[in-house]
């Protein structure tokens, strides 16, 4: 009697079975085939582009080369704008960038590039924030200051630029280039040529003076060659080679 009853229980509960296993199998299936059409580049290819911001260092070339030379752009539901933005942050003037997708086949990329300040060792250039980033030289369309120092300290020797060029703004000066020695010794050089060695001590009061120097020898700015303020007192003023004077301490 048991086992009859069993079988009239199978056959009883065999047709919702079926029915549970179908239903499993079908949207097996359909998750199978919506993650395939999903992860298709031929059905959801990243296939425009839309670049915005001011862009003057890099072109729009740059930009579309740099997310091709990627392994894999994805398509629209699998790819990670992260990586997009990483892989535009690689671009030596680009300072910010933002990557956001737009259904169907749509990313836009809004750029910020870094802004030109200064040189650094004749290398790389400081922006604003004195912070170096790595664009070439060469790519500058017009002459900035030459910053010159130890790696880590970009911050400290653009500062102090600023601050020379309001210092020496009455004096219709402006400030050619700054560097901060191994030694920690300041040389300053003018527009005019003019070298200036501020050394390591008493750098604010040695400004001062140079200051007060200048003008009385303003009208033989063009002969001299360089003022050595690193002294209790005055300053050793040299004299480019031609002049009647040598050197001379004031």
């Amino acid at each position: 009697m048991k086992t009859s009853f069993d079988k009239e229980e199978i056959r009883k509960h065999l047709p919702g079975a079926l029915f549970l296993f179908l239903v499993v199998i079908i949207s097996l299936w359909l998750v199978i085939s919506t993650v395939s059409w999903m992860t298709d580049e031929d059905r959801l290819p990243l296939s425009h582009m839309i670049i915005q911001g001011q862009l003057k260092h890099i072109t729009a070339d740059d930009i579309r080369e740099a997310i091709d030379s990627m392994d894999s752009i994805g398509t629209f539901m699998t790819q990670d704008v992260n990586k997009l933005q990483n892989a535009l942050l690689s671009l030596p003037w680009i300072a910010q960038v933002s990557v956001r997708k737009q259904w169907p086949e749509t990313i836009k990329v809004f750029v910020v590039e870094h802004k030109p300040e200064a040189t650094w060792n004749n290398r790389v250039i400081v922006n604003p924030e004195g912070i170096v980033f790595n664009a070439p030289m060469s790519d500058l369309t017009e002459q900035k200051p030459a910053l010159f120092g130890p790696e880590s300290d970009s911050k400290e020797v653009l500062a102090f630029w600023h601050q020379l060029q309001k210092q020496f703004a009455p004096l219709h000066v402006s400030v050619r280039s700054v560097a901060l020695t191994d030694r920690l010794s300041w040389q300053v050089v003018l527009d005019s040529g003019i070298r200036l060695e501020l050394g390591r001590d008493a750098r604010e009061e040695r400004i001062e003076r140079f200051i007060a120097l200048y003008k009385q020898l303003e009208n033989k700015k063009n002969s001299i060659d360089y003022i050595d303020l690193r002294y209790d007192t005055g300053a050793a003023v040299g004299w480019k080679p031609g002049n009647v004077e040598d050197k001379e301490e004031n």
